[in-house]
């Protein structure tokens, strides 16, 4: 799947509906909005993806599972692709297919690579072997049905994929 240039992110107050000639899936793009990487701003990502998604009526389970790993990937894409500088904003684009919905959350420090998610090991943590850190990626892969990961040399864009019905 090819990815889209990224833009600066603006409000969408309706939902809009694109048909894809190429796959001829249609997809329903339900937000798409920016905030500054500031601390704290991973929850209203998360509230406003779980607002805009609503009128899916996700099982309550898979909703709260993605709400986890939408706010872990911002908390990400603010703390590490953006550094916590509240001038560089954190993008997010919602989109659905009739299976599916997508998050996208785009950070401006696609320079460098997002390392692959480490297991958490709480013995080597606790032993001071492994960084006290670093849960998120390993949670957010467990969290979600898909993770995809890319960079295009300026953003880091991570796209979180939940199916819709119950698995």
């Amino acid at each position: 799947m090819p990815l889209r240039k990224a833009r600066r992110p603006t409000e969408l107050n309706a939902e809009t509906h694109v048909a894809t000639a190429f796959t001829g899936v249609s997809t329903t793009v339900h937000a798409e909005f920016s905030l500054p990487s500031a601390e704290g701003n991973e929850r209203e990502v998360m509230e406003r993806v779980a607002a805009a998604i609503a009128p899916l009526a996700l099982p309550y389970s898979r909703l709260e599972r993605l709400k986890t790993a939408v706010a872990e990937a911002a908390m990400n894409a603010i703390e590490h692709g953006n550094g916590g500088n509240a001038e560089l904003p954190v993008g997010v684009h919602v989109e659905s297919t009739s299976t599916a919905v997508t998050v996208r959350i785009t950070d401006q420090g696609g320079a460098t690579p997002i390392p692959a998610a480490e297991a958490p090991d709480i013995e080597a943590k606790l032993a001071g072997k492994q960084k006290p850190r670093g849960w998120g990626l390993f949670l957010i892969e467990k969290m979600v049905d898909e993770i995809r990961i890319h960079t295009d040399g300026s953003h880091h864009i991570i796209e979180l994929v939940m199916n819709r019905g119950e698995l």
